[in-house]
C-alpha cells in the first residue's frame, strides 16, 4: 500500500532559495512553494492543508512575523508547525520567531542534514499529537453516547414506573428547552446559558421526577388527591432521585450532564420565596435548572387531565403562572413565558397524551 507523503509549504521570495528546498526535501515529502506571504496564507488553509511549513522572515509587503501571526489567528492553520528558515542571525530574531508561535528555527544558508532531521522530528511531533486528538475525540464522543444511554434508560424507568405519561416527559422537555433559548440572551442569564447548556437541559428533563420509582405503589397510584402523610412520603421522591445522581457520580466522576440532572431533580420544587421543598431555597440561590423546571413542570401539571382532576385551559395555566410570579416563580423566567405562551401551547398540543387533550 502506497503511504501519501506528508505536506510541506515553503515560502521564500527568493526562487533559488525554494529550490535549494524542494531539492532537499522532494524524495521524502510533497511540496509546494509561495513566493509571498498573501500566497502563503493562501495555500495554507487550502485542503488538505499542510502538515508543516517553512517560511522566510526578510519578505516584501508581508514579512514572516506577519505571517505566522495571521496564521496563527486562523483556525485552519493555527495548529500548522512552522519553522522559519532564515539569513537573520541575531538571538533576539529567533526569540521573537518562536514567541509569535514558531516551533524551530534554522539559519541560512541551510544544511540539508540538519533541515531534513528538524522536519523529521517536529512532524513526528505532529503526528503523535494528532494521534492523541483524536483518542481524546474518539473517548469523548463514547463518553457523551454512554451518558445519554443512560440518561434515556433512567427517563424510559421513570415513564413505566410513572402514571403520568410519556407526553409528559416530552412536554416537559421541550418547555424547559423553549424558556432557556428565550432567555439565553438576557442578561441575567447570558452567562449561564449556552447552546451545550441547553442541550444539557433537554436531555436531562427527563429525570426530573425520576425518583418516584422509590414512592410505594400505593401512593404513586392512589386515584385521588393525596393526604397530607401521603403527600408528604410523595414528596422523598426528590431525595430518591438526587440519591441516583450522587450514586452515579461516585462511579463516573463529576459531569456537567450529571450535575445539572442533579440540579433539576432536586430544585424543581423549590420555590421562589423559599416555601418550596426539600431545602426551602430561596430566589436565585436556586439553582437555574431547577427555576426552569419548575415552571415547565407546573404549566403541565396544571393543563393535564389527573384522575383526580381535569385539566385547566391553556389560558387559566398561563393565568395561574402569572400570579404565581415572585412567590412561587422566578419573575424574569415568567415574563420569558408570557411572551412564549403560544409555544407552549403547540408543544403541548404536538405531545398531547389523547385526542381529547
Amino acid at each position: 500500500m502506497t503511504v501519501e507523503k506528508q505536506k510541506i509549504l515553503v515560502v521564500d521570495d527568493m526562487v533559488e532559495n525554494i529550490h535549494l528546498l524542494i531539492e532537499t526535501l522532494k524524495d521524502e515529502y510533497a511540496l509546494i512553494a509561495a513566493t509571498s506571504g498573501s500566497k502563503a496564507l493562501e495555500l495554507a488553509i487550502k485542503e488538505p492543508v499542510p502538515d508543516l511549513i517553512l517560511l522566510d522572515i526578510q519578505m516584501p509587503l508581508m514579512d514572516g512575523y506577519e505571517v505566522c501571526r495571521r496564521l496563527k489567528q486562523e483556525k485552519r492553520s493555527r495548529y500548522i508547525p512552522v519553522i522559519f528558515v532564515t539569513s537573520l542571525n541575531e538571538d533576539i530574531n529567533e526569540t521573537m520567531g518562536l514567541e509569535i508561535g514558531a516551533v524551530d528555527y534554522i539559519r541560512k544558508p541551510i544544511k540539508p542534514a540538519l533541515v531534513k532531521s528538524r522536519i523529521h522530528n517536529h512532524l513526528e511531533l505532529k503526528r503523535y499529537r494528532d494521534h492523541l486528538e483524536e483518542v481524546v475525540i474518539e473517548r469523548t464522543r463514547e463518553v457523551i453516547l454512554t451518558q445519554n444511554a443512560l440518561i434515556e434508560s433512567m427517563g424510559a424507568l421513570a415513564e413505566q414506573r410513572d402514571p403520568e405519561t410519556g407526553g409528559h416527559i416530552n412536554r416537559t422537555q421541550h418547555y424547559i428547552r423553549a424558556l432557556a433559548e428565550a432567555l439565553k440572551e438576557h442578561p441575567d442569564f447570558e452567562q449561564e446559558l449556552d447552546d451545550l447548556t441547553i442541550d444539557l437541559l433537554f436531555k436531562t428533563a427527563p429525570l426530573h421526577d425520576i425518583g418516584k420509582v422509590g414512592v410505594r405503589d400505593e401512593i404513586l397510584f392512589k386515584p385521588a388527591k393525596l393526604t397530607t402523610g401521603e403527600f408528604e412520603e410523595m414528596k422523598k421522591h426528590v431525595l430518591f432521585g438526587t440519591a441516583a445522581i450522587k450514586s452515579i457520580e461516585t462511579k463516573l466522576g463529576h459531569a456537567p450532564m450529571l450535575n445539572i440532572a442533579h440540579d433539576i431533580i432536586e430544585a424543581h420544587h423549590e420555590r421562589w420565596d423559599g416555601s418550596g421543598y426539600p431545602n426551602g431555597t430561596k430566589g436565585r440561590s436556586i439553582p437555574l435548572p431547577g427555576r426552569l423546571m419548575a415552571l415547565a413542570d407546573v404549566y403541565d401539571a396544571l393543563i393535564s387531565k389527573r384522575v383526580y382532576k381535569e385539566g385547566f385551559p391553556h389560558q387559566q395555566a398561563v393565568s395561574i403562572i402569572n400570579e404565581g410570579s415572585g412567590n412561587h416563580f422566578d419573575p424574569a423566567i415568567v415574563d420569558v413565558f408570557l411572551k412564549q405562551q403560544e409555544q407552549f401551547r403547540e408543544i403541548a398540543l404536538q405531545f398531547s397524551d389523547t385526542e381529547e387533550e
